[in-house]
């Protein structure tokens, strides 16, 4: 809104309107603005959600300081989500079809975590949800927001050439003319850009319509999994807000670098117009997500609840589609992918050996696979995995698994290069 009202006075010559119109600026003010709104507002919501005793529900499951958590106020995504939503209507171009599917991305996956936490809180419902209604919601915003993509006529991109002699790259131009394209960006190979057509080359003149069929299911399941990682990654102080905001950097990055035509030029990756905006919005995601972390870190004061996680993994998931480094995200978002697989591999072995031995055996001490770690070895437990035989503090366990969040980040950017 301040983009527009801005632009409107430096056509009167009003001093320091016209910088508005940089994005770098506008996304400086976006951070500036969610990190004071979720650390000082923020106070204010965990104060009103004390008063309301929206408190966390806890199993005891034998974690060292798991009890010491029960109470502890809940449903704080509402922070996350306003710190994010208010920054962002006010600093970017509201016009900008990248921007306003961010906006609706956020609101739905909070308004669903909401209803999930809703139902656990103040219907005393431990289960929540149940797991198909939350499965529907996740596909329905995928669905939108594929379908998005392939309508809208602002979703365009200028493919980047290679001009290559004696088999060396010696320039990157793009074609003048931008264009609808199914294609994406591809980690380690030469090649780096990937169509979806590819995989549809048998549907002849239907080619087209099929390749983006591929494309909108290909979102769904990114959207889904992603998603659902966060939310599982969501069960220690700190854990999946530092990771989110770690992944927020390098999407930021991306997305900067994608839209300015001498970055993408030396990445040699696609230039996509109109994705600068997406970097306003980065800003506001990571303040958000910082900030929250004054009141979640160790020991934390809220929790983000489902309000919070699944609203931040969908997020993700959508970014890193618009800026066609979806397939990057098994990189990126690797603590989400090894939280869900540890989920799946504990889930599956534990059925196999129930079938095969008549009593089921576990891979993990525990799963997801940061509780694995608070349990301790040799103590009754039969897991094909033991170490480590001590109970790691919670704190080290957080922070051990952002270290390993930025060192996937720095890869996920240095791939683009890799080649």
């Amino acid at each position: 809104m301040l983009y527009y009202l801005f632009n409107y006075l430096d056509q009167f010559d009003f001093p320091g309107a016209g910088m508005f119109k940089y994005v770098s600026f506008r996304s400086a003010l976006a951070l500036i603005l969610s990190l004071f709104i979720s650390t000082a507002i923020g106070r204010r919501i965990i104060d009103k959600l004390q008063l309301l005793q929206i408190g966390e529900t806890v199993r005891n499951l034998g974690l060292e300081g798991q009890m010491s958590k029960k109470g502890t106020p809940t449903m704080g995504g509402l922070i996350i989500i306003i710190a994010i939503v208010v920054p962002t209507l006010l600093f970017a171009r509201l016009n900008n079809i990248y921007v306003i599917l961010m906006l609706v991305t956020t609101l739905w996956l909070g308004a669903l975590g909401f209803a999930d936490d809703y139902i656990k809180v103040f219907k005393k419902n431990k289960e929540g949800m149940h797991g198909k209604f939350k499965i529907i919601g996740q596909v329905g915003l995928g669905l939108i927001v594929g379908l998005v993509l392939f309508i809208s006529p602002d979703v365009v991109i200028k493919e980047n050439m290679e001009v290559r002699h004696d088999n060396v790259i010696e320039e990157v131009r793009y074609h003048t003319v931008e264009k609808k394209s199914t294609k994406t960006t591809i980690p380690f190979v030469k090649n780096n850009n990937f169509d979806y057509a590819q995989l549809v080359s048998w549907a002849g003149d239907y080619k087209e319509e099929a390749a983006w069929l591929i494309f909108v299911i290909m979102v769904i399941f990114v959207v889904t999994a992603v998603s659902n990682g966060a939310n599982l990654t969501d069960g220690l102080d700190g854990l999946a807000a530092g990771s989110s905001a770690i992944i927020g950097v390098a999407l930021g990055i991306l997305a900067y670098m994608s839209a300015h035509f001498e970055f993408a030029s030396f990445l040699n990756i696609m230039f996509i117009p109109g994705a600068e905006e997406l970097v306003v919005f980065a800003a506001a995601f990571i303040g958000a997500t910082v900030g929250f972390l004054w009141y979640n870190s160790y020991p934390a004061q809220v929790f983000m609840g489902d309000t919070g996680s699944l609203m931040l993994g969908g997020v993700i998931a959508v970014f890193a589609i618009i800026i066609r480094k979806e397939l990057l995200i098994p990189i990126l978002c690797g603590i989400f992918l090894v939280e869900n697989l540890s989920v799946l591999i504990q889930r599956f072995y534990f059925k196999y050996t129930k079938k095969k031995y008549g009593e089921g055996r576990r891979v993990f001490k525990m799963a997801p696979l940061h509780h694995h770690f608070q349990k301790q070895g040799n103590a009754g437990i039969e897991a094909l995995i033991q170490k480590p035989y001590n109970v790691v503090p919670e704190s080290k366990i957080v922070v051990r698994f952002w270290l390993i969040g930025i060192i996937l980040a720095v890869i996920t950017i240095v791939t683009l290069k890799m080649r």
